[in-house]
């Protein structure tokens, strides 16, 4: 009869619904169960969201120069970092949304399940093991199923079903499956847009060993669950904007508001670099902001000391020039002296006067390589090829000195070197000019080839170079050695040392003597340096 029955089938043997299909005209669904005749149904439910999120946009700006435009704003680096922080939070949301939803649809079966159990169970408490039409209408109804059907291990089959119950179009079995196939028919179910009756089998919640079979209509349940994927987007939007609104405060307070601050310093510098109240103020932060800061703090400083020691070279060439100009008159005066005393009869001036021409001509060129190295650095050299040995004993007669200046040219002779034989006499000179202000009494010079690089030291027994000297000593105005020296000899010594592919190094400094060690490229190399050079 329609409405219950009671029977004994035996085990293994299905439930088949040999009724014709009917249509299913949807009901409304509230979403929750109805408490009828002791029946407790228990399905997932809407939440409503009770707060609404208000947006909160911090606006970081300072007033002056470095205030941000909105253009600016989009396209800083916290802005780009909040949309990006919004992206992966969304991302996230829908990576947990798939396995999210398939519980969900889990979750609804289970449900569902229990409601029938307890549905089957009110038949099998019947005194007389059926119930009448209306009541099973109703019971069907508050369990949100065509029938129910409850199978226990012995074999006993309790069915409520109504007159115009559907045949299943699919069946889902809970007891097989696992959690990839669950998600790829969730996805099939929110895909659909028709009603299918579903056969939902699983086992009694508080009945061991016993089964309850369900038939179902999809529809609710994609409903439910398109409900269930709007409050996760709702929730997602909400935990993204909170999220990112938090990463966009702390970067403006961590990262953003230094880094503006630092961009201001720069900015302010570069307008005025020698104005020493312009210099950023570290604020003693021990991260990579702090770091930064003490280091833009020394830059700034070191670009305004290196302005300032333009500013006084400029001066010295300005200096120099009038020098020059005044040196000039004098040693045109001292040339017609000395073409006078070149025709002279006398042994001495003839033997004297070739050396004072050399002085005179070097005097001259002298100021004007000087007065070129303070306009545009070191002077261009023109190498050639010449005995080292010879330049290294015009040294001792050229120093200037009261007690005289013993020098030992330890150099073989026939060493050819390829060098701009002017400059490396000058720089030879100052060496050996600043070992007899040390209290030097002999200068030894020694040489070594290796690899094509001559390398020649030149080593003083004079009472070596103070602290101070050795830190700053190839600086102009801080590397001098004595008492109201400039400090440009070994500055200008270097230089010209570099601008022929060498170099000039200080090997050792104590009080017994200080080493100084010239070295040159092989002629190949300066070939290629002079070519630079003169380009």
């Amino acid at each position: 009869m329609p409405g219950w029955s009671a029977a004994r089938i035996p085990a293994g043997i299905s439930t088949r619904f040999q009724r014709p299909k009917a249509s299913w005209i949807p009901r409304p669904s509230n979403g929750t169960s109805a408490s009828t005749a002791g029946i407790a149904i228990i399905t997932p439910s809407r939440s409503r969201r009770t707060n609404s999120s208000s947006r909160t946009w911090p606006a970081d700006r300072r007033k002056g120069s470095g205030d941000p435009s909105p253009a600016m704003l989009i396209r800083s680096l916290s802005a780009r970092l909040l949309v990006l922080t919004v992206f992966f939070v969304m991302l996230s949301e829908v990576l947990i949304f798939v396995p999210s939803v398939a519980r969900f649809r889990m979750t609804y079966f289970d449900n569902h399940l229990a409601a029938g159990h307890l549905a089957s169970l009110a038949l099998a408490a019947s005194p007389t093991g059926k119930l009448d039409q209306p009541m099973t209408n109703l019971i069907l109804r508050d369990v949100g199923a065509h029938a129910v059907i409850l199978h226990r291990p012995n074999g006993m089959v309790f069915m409520l079903d109504s007159p115009v119950a559907p045949q299943p179009d699919v069946t889902f079995d809970l007891t097989k499956g696992n959690i990839p196939i669950w998600i790829q028919r969730s996805i099939e179910t929110l895909a659909r847009s028709d009603n299918r009756t579903m056969r939902v089998i699983g086992p009694a919640p508080t009945e061991p060993g016993a089964t309850v079979e369900l038939l179902l209509d999809e529809a609710p349940l994609r409903h439910e669950m398109w409900n269930f994927g709007v409050r996760i987007l709702e929730l997602s939007i909400v935990i993204s904007l909170t999220t990112a609104a938090l990463v966009y405060l702390s970067l403006q307070w961590l990262l953003v508001r230094p880094m503006r601050r630092i961009t201001d310093s720069m900015t302010l510098f570069r307008q005025d670099p020698e104005d020493a109240t312009r210099r950023i103020a570290p604020s003693g932060r021990r991260d990579e902001i702090g770091r930064a800061e003490s280091e833009l703090a020394v830059l700034q400083e070191t670009v305004r000391q290196a302005l300032a020691q333009r500013a006084r070279l400029a001066a010295l060439g300005t200096a120099v020039t009038k020098i020059n100009h005044d040196l000039r008159a004098i040693l045109s005066t001292a040339r017609l002296v000395s073409d006078g005393l070149a025709d002279s009869a006398a042994p001495e001036v003839r033997r004297v006067a070739p050396r004072l021409f050399e002085a005179i001509d070097r005097a001259v060129a002298l100021c004007t390589r000087t007065l070129d190295f303070s306009r545009e650095g070191a002077p261009p050299f023109t190498p050639s090829r010449f005995d080292l040995r010879p330049l290294i004993e015009e040294i001792g007669p050229a120093v200037a000195s009261d007690n005289g200046l013993a020098v030992e040219p330890a150099i073989p002779h026939g060493l050819i070197v390829r060098a701009d034989r002017d400059q490396l006499f000058r720089v030879l000179l100052n060496l050996a000019q600043n070992a007899v202000e040390a209290g030097a009494q002999h200068v030894r010079f020694t040489t070594d080839v290796s690899d094509g690089i001559v390398t020649l030291d030149i080593a003083d027994d004079g009472h070596g170079l103070p602290p101070r000297a050795r830190e700053n000593l190839f600086r102009p105005f801080f590397g001098s050695a004595r008492l109201g020296g400039t400090g440009l000899g070994l500055a200008i010594a270097r230089e010209l040392m570099r601008g022929q592919g060498g170099d000039l190094v200080l090997v050792d400094s104590t009080g017994a003597g200080t080493t100084f060690r010239l070295t040159l490229p092989a002629a190949e190399a300066l070939q290629a340096t002079a070519h630079r050079a003169t380009a």
